[in-house]
């Protein structure tokens, strides 16, 4: 009976380490897809679920974040380390428990917005079928206070477009070193093939209008200033980085317009270093807003 009852409890002392690894960590799948009929394709995607998930019944905030030119859905996974740092920043108690959504904006056509063309529409397959074909999937609350949107370079602009685009979607966004999008209407072309995109072949008409849909200062200035307050914005560009004249410029037209923002500027460049240093202070910041206060 004794020997028994020592098996039984080297077995349990064994087993615990384990069952206490799993309550502590999250994971990340990266090879995930959704099929999409408006871009006629499957669409890849990347998701971090934090600890507990599976063996809950909970609902979770989501945050939606995205990569930058040249990356795909595994680039915050695999260079931004977001398992380690969400993991992290979840038992230091400065990040809620969250689901982080990274979806695939480098296949087929880069970017996360309808070309200008019409021809090519990632963002009506964000929000008509992206969006809700995951806070279907997952166990995610549904409620504007519960989602949040971040990037960083061409996703960084993604963020501010999509929290422009949808205040009443997102109570909070996030863009680093972000691409804001043409400075000024005459820049609009050089920015559209510097992205990779077809809306150099598009009419001055359609460029104008791709240019008031698509840049961030021209959005700052014209949407009404109560629209753009509907959401909590935090904007982070390191000092050496190519993209600093549209993030000052962005930070300078909320100023002007009395946007409450956070705005910072820290020592370094446009690379993973400085992102990877970003994420926590994002993941404290939408965790702020998803918090009851």
């Amino acid at each position: 009976m004794r020997k028994n009852y020592l098996i039984g409890l080297l077995a349990a002392c064994l087993l615990y380490p384990a069952t206490l690894l799993a309550q502590t960590t999250g994971k990340v799948m990266d090879n995930l897809s959704v099929k999409s009929k408006i871009l006629k394709s499957n669409r890849k995607y990347a998701v971090y679920l934090p600890p507990g998930y599976d063996s809950s019944q909970r609902s979770y905030p989501v945050l939606y974040l995205l990569h930058g030119a040249g990356d795909d859905q595994t680039g915050w996974v695999q260079f931004g380390e977001v398992l380690r740092i969400t993991d992290k920043a979840i038992e230091d108690g400065t990040a809620t428990p969250m689901v982080i959504v990274m979806p695939d904006a480098n296949t087929g056509q880069r970017g996360y917005f309808n070309d200008a063309t019409g021809e090519w529409r990632y963002e009506d397959f964000f929000f008509e079928e992206f969006m809700p074909y995951i806070e279907k999937e997952y166990r995610i609350k549904g409620e504007k206070r519960y989602r949040a949107v971040a990037g960083l370079s061409m996703g960084g602009g993604g963020s501010f477009m999509y929290a422009l685009h949808h205040p009443e979607l997102f109570s909070s966004a996030c863009p680093l070193s972000a691409a804001v999008g043409p400075l000024s209407l005459a820049d609009a072309k050089t920015f559209m093939a510097r992205i990779g995109n077809k809306e150099v072949t598009a009419t001055d008409a359609q460029v104008e209008a791709y240019y008031k849909r698509h840049s961030a200062l021209e959005l700052i200035e014209t949407m009404p200033a109560d629209s753009v307050k509907q959401v909590n914005w935090y904007i982070d560009c390191g000092d050496d980085d190519f993209l600093y004249e549209g993030n000052a410029l962005a930070h300078i037209a909320l100023r002007k317009k009395d946007i409450p923002h956070q705005y910072r500027v820290r020592d370094g460049a446009h690379n993973w270093t400085y992102w990877r240093e970003a994420l926590p202070e994002v993941l404290a910041f939408v965790s702020k807003t998803f918090h009851q206060h």
